[in-house]
């Protein structure tokens, strides 16, 4: 289950009591007092005091390997990312203050939806503050009341929000099941607007979805279709467009979401398309029109980023191998994975249950080793994982100390 998709319980008020409204977050108070209780280290609240490079940084004042920061292709410290904002903080200074309507649009914000027309060859491209108020702007803004959602339910919260803000009808369904997706689709009114949406890569298992069957169906039934391939760009795909492009389904895709704060290393989201109509969406999407726009020196490191991804495919080349060395490493110590193959650069380690993936974590931390703790409710079936996210600036020899740290952490903490 997605986390987009739980719903707090209603708060339980006593009579004569004023109603607490936090009361509804009692049961994560508790888990998390639970947690700290047992004696290990807050897992959610990490300070990186320095860091060193893409792959490097000083946690709890020692030097960390980072598994755990999507930063796939490694340009945050890339000289010609850093020079460029550099240059863009010295030109433009510190901030638009306005929004991309009134004077939030500099020429660096047209730079960089110029960059993502040519790396995705589409015709149109707009940026966002956020990946996450992408999503929610463009979602809320095509599907709205009498129109119908059809998504993957393990879609992540940003989409699910959008859903919501929108007012569409949403119809969810089993996660990469393809024929559930047609049996939704199937019962949708005729002459109801629809909207499919689909992940490439889905962020907590690292698993892709199959783009090449879901769009066909999509297509049949005249729904349009938006993926979110914040997991995939740069790394996946013949040029790094995302599954989109590896499944061969470029043109047959409505939008493509995306954000900047993974391979491309900084922050910032946005959309591409063909749609003839796109244009107009730059005034009529809330989350676009009410919020400011991103300061000079990020779209500038974005669109330097961006240009030098479209020549990335050495480091494309290594990641993969990073994955499929540790997906297999991890494999045979005898943990359990989210994929029986390496399918992005995610690897998801399956934990017992959240005490002892916080143990793990914590052993983990204490060899100098940076990865992400996710719990239920934010996991598919309530699963508790340590997610690792790759680097294409991890070395060879990064990976099998890597591996090493893993072995000697489950051991000690009885995963293996």
């Amino acid at each position: 289950m997605s986390e987009g998709t739980i719903q707090p319980d209603r708060p339980q008020v006593r009579t004569g009591d004023t109603p607490d409204l936090f009361s509804k977050f009692d049961p994560v108070i508790a888990m998390r007092e639970g947690l700290l209780a047992s004696g290990v280290e807050d897992p959610f609240s990490l300070v990186m005091e320095k860091v060193l490079s893409p792959t490097r940084a000083i946690c709890n004042g020692r030097e960390t390997i980072l598994l755990g920061t999507y930063n796939y292709m490694g340009m945050t410290f890339d000289p010609d990312v850093v020079e460029a904002g550099k240059q863009a903080l010295a030109d433009f200074g510190s901030g638009t203050t306005g929004s991309r309507v009134l004077n939030g649009t500099y020429q660096g914000h047209r730079d960089v939806e110029d960059a993502l027309r040519e790396f995705y060859d589409m015709d149109h491209a707009m940026v966002f503050s956020t990946g996450y108020q992408a999503n929610l702007g463009i979602i809320s803004t095509i599907a709205g009341k009498g129109d119908y959602i059809v998504l993957d339910i393990d879609s992540h919260a940003s989409i699910w929000d959008g859903c919501k803000l929108g007012d569409a009808e949403i119809v969810p369904f089993k996660h990469n099941d393809i024929e559930a997706m047609e049996k939704r689709l199937r019962r949708i009114p005729e002459g109801a607007g629809k909207l499919v949406i689909l992940e490439g890569v889905y962020s907590m298992l690292g698993d892709i979805a199959p783009l090449a069957e879901m769009v066909a169906v999509a297509k049949k039934y005249g729904a349009m279709v938006l993926v979110d391939e914040a997991h995939s760009m740069g790394f996946i795909g013949d040029n790094g467009r995302g599954v989109v492009e590896q499944a061969g389904v470029m043109d047959d895709v409505d939008f493509i979401i995306g954000t900047f704060s993974k391979s491309v290393g900084t922050v910032g989201g946005f959309c591409v398309s063909n749609h003839p109509k796109f244009e107009i969406l730059r005034l009529v999407c809330r989350p676009y029109v009410f919020t400011a726009s991103l300061p000079p020196s990020v779209v500038a490191t974005a669109s330097t980023s961006i240009r030098k991804l479209m020549q990335g495919s050495n480091k494309r080349a290594h990641l993969w191998e990073n994955s499929k060395t540790l997906h297999q490493g991890l494999k045979d110590l005898g943990f359990q994975l989210g994929t029986d193959t390496a399918q992005s650069a995610i690897v998801a380690v399956i934990m017992p249950d959240l005490e002892r993936g916080a143990g793990m974590w914590e052993a983990l931390i204490n060899e100098g080793l940076y990865v992400n703790l996710a719990r239920p409710p934010a996991t598919p079936a309530n699963m508790t994982l340590l997610r690792c996210s790759l680097c294409a600036e991890h070395s060879e020899e990064e990976v099998h100390t890597i591996l090493g740290m893993f072995e000697r952490a489950g051991k000690a903490v009885g995963i293996i």
